[in-house]
C-alpha cells in the first residue's frame, strides 16, 4: 500500500501557511518517500483551507514525482466548466500527477457560505432554496459529474469549447468519493478510482466497501484522512489493517506536522 500526506494546514513549527510553508511540506512529503499529496475542501466552519487546486498547483511546482490528489472537491458548490479549466492548468504543469477526487458534499456549511455563487442556478439565497440546494445536491452532481468526464476527455461540451492543450486531455485522473450505497459501485463503474474517508467511516464499513468496490471491478482505491494524534502508534496499526484490507493508497492528515513527525509515520509504516 502506497502513502500519502495531506499537505499541512499549518507551516512546520507553527504559524500561519503561505506558498514558502506549502513548498516546504511538499518538499519534505516527497524527499521522505510519500508516494502522494492530497488537499481537502471545506469552507465556513470556522477555519481556512487554501483553494484545493491552487494550492496542489505551488506543490507542483515544488515537486518532481508525487502524484497530487484532491481528496475530494466539492461539485455542487461549483461552476463545472471553471473547476476543469483549472484542472487542466495543474495537469499543464504536473503531467500525469493528477488524481482528481470528487464527490456530492457532506456539509450544509459549505453551501450556504457560497450561496449560489457556482453559477448554475439563480440568484435566490432564501435559506429555504439553501437548504433545497443541500438537498439537490446529489441530482446536482450526477449533471455535474457527466459534464466534468466530458470535459476532461474531449475539452467541450455542445458549443462550449475550452480549446485546451493537446497535451493535457484525458490526463486527469478522475476518482469518485463516498462508501454508502450505490457510491462505491457507482466508483467502479464510472471512474478511475474510489475514494473513502477515514474520518465518515470506520474499518468495518471501509472493509465492506473495498469488498463491494473490488466486486464491481474497481482497480484505485484510496482511504484518506487516517488522522494523526501525538502517539504515532494506533496510525500506524490503523494504516497495516488498511493494507491488509486491500487498499492501494492510504493519506495520513496530522493536524500539528512537523518533517520529524511525517518521517517517523513514514518509518513505521512497513508499506
Amino acid at each position: 500500500m502506497r502513502l500519502g500526506a495531506a499537505l499541512p494546514f499549518a507551516a512546520f513549527g507553527g504559524g500561519p501557511p503561505g506558498v514558502n510553508s506549502f513548498a516546504e511540506a511538499a518538499t519534505a512529503i516527497e524527499e521522505l518517500g510519500y508516494s502522494s499529496i492530497w488537499t481537502l475542501d471545506a469552507v465556513g466552519r470556522g477555519f481556512m483551507l487554501p483553494d484545493p487546486l491552487m494550492a496542489l498547483t505551488v506543490v507542483a511546482g515544488a515537486t518532481e514525482r508525487v502524484e497530487l490528489g484532491t481528496g475530494i472537491m466539492q461539485l455542487p458548490i461549483r461552476n463545472v466548466v471553471e473547476v476543469a479549466h483549472r484542472v487542466f492548468t495543474l495537469e499543464l504543469v504536473a503531467p500525469g500527477r493528477v488524481l482528481f477526487g470528487v464527490g456530492p458534499g457532506s456539509t450544509a456549511r459549505d453551501f450556504e457560505v457560497f450561496a449560489n455563487d457556482s453559477g448554475d442556478r439563480s440568484a435566490d439565497r432564501s435559506s429555504d432554496r439553501l437548504t433545497d440546494r443541500f438537498s439537490d445536491r446529489f441530482a446536482d452532481f450526477d449533471r455535474q459529474w457527466s459534464e466534468l468526464q466530458q470535459w476532461v476527455r474531449d475539452g467541450k461540451v455542445g458549443e462550449r469549447d475550452l480549446s485546451p492543450w493537446p497535451a493535457v486531455l484525458g490526463g486527469p485522473t478522475l476518482m469518485l468519493a463516498g462508501w454508502r450505497g450505490r457510491w462505491v459501485e457507482r466508483a467502479a463503474a464510472e471512474s478511475q478510482g474510489w475514494i473513502a474517508s477515514a474520518v465518515y467511516a470506520d474499518d468495518d464499513q471501509l472493509a465492506d466497501g473495498i469488498a463491494r468496490y473490488r466486486a464491481g471491478g474497481g482497480q484505485r482505491a484510496v482511504v484518506t484522512n487516517i488522522q494523526v494524534g501525538e502517539d504515532l502508534a494506533p496510525t500506524l496499526n490503523r494504516l497495516a489493517r488498511l493494507a491488509a484490507m486491500g487498499f492501494d493508497d492510504a493519506v495520513v492528515l496530522d493536524l500539528t506536522p512537523s518533517r520529524e513527525r511525517l518521517e517517523a509515520i513514514r518509518e513505521g509504516f512497513a508499506g
